[in-house]
């Protein structure tokens, strides 16, 4: 039997990859290819870590809720100052798959990532010039408020509700929700998915403190 709580997180599916405009309509009895194959089942932070580098530049990333470090440590791989902002210290993974090589790579156990051990909030959000997201509980409001008001770039793939200081009224989606609060609140806003299961859509706001286009590091991108 369900709880309160879980009742009262319970919101509509968002749209589909294809309402959003992300995929185009497989045509019954076209071979499936690409991104119209099965989802990866796992290796979101690769999958993650290797989107940011392939669309934007080096530059200082907070990892919001970033639990052991994975994706701070993937990014810092590929150039970017990463740092985790998590409340709860916990240690890296020994190991990972590189998708670029296919090869199992060790991680010593000497190794850190940088970290701050607080919840996230507006104010720990200054300073860098990238907030991301992955499935972070209580943090996807604030991350829309800081690129509100400074110029820094969110890249969010929300998740739940849980621990956020507004929901969605009864009936509404909170993916879409979010994505009109960040509009509303005058942020651009540019909507991606990866190929893993589970929620895999996301969102890359800027502030109008950050030109669109620009890719972080005060450089002009012309992706995502």
């Amino acid at each position: 039997m369900e709880t309160e709580t879980q009742q009262r997180h319970r919101y509509p599916q968002p749209p589909s990859l294809v309402e959003l405009g992300l995929v185009e309509p497989t045509t019954v009895g076209q071979r499936r290819s690409g991104a119209d194959l099965p989802k990866m089942k796992k290796f979101r932070f690769q999958l993650l870590g290797d989107w940011i580098a392939d669309n934007f530049a080096p530059c200082r990333v907070a990892d919001v809720g970033g639990g052991k470090g994975m994706l701070a440590y993937l990014l810092g791989r590929q150039g970017f100052d990463a740092v985790v902002i998590d409340p709860m210290e916990q240690a890296l993974p020994d190991k990972f798959k590189d998708l670029r090589t296919g090869a199992r790579v060790r991680i010593e156990s000497s190794v850190r990532v940088p970290r701050i051990t607080e919840p996230f909030s507006e104010e720990p959000g200054a300073g860098f010039d990238m907030l991301v997201a992955l499935h972070s509980h209580g943090s996807n409001i604030a991350i829309i408020e800081t690129c509100v008001r400074d110029p820094v770039i969110g890249v969010i793939l929300p998740c739940c509700v849980i621990d956020e200081p507004q929901v969605p009224p009864v009936g509404a989606n909170w993916f879409m929700w979010l994505v009109e609060l960040a509009q509303q609140r005058g942020l651009s806003v540019e909507l991606f998915a990866l190929n893993f299961s589970g929620q895999n859509v996301g969102i890359v706001v800027r502030g109008p403190a950050t030109a669109a286009g620009s890719d972080g590091s005060g450089q002009e991108s012309e992706t995502p």
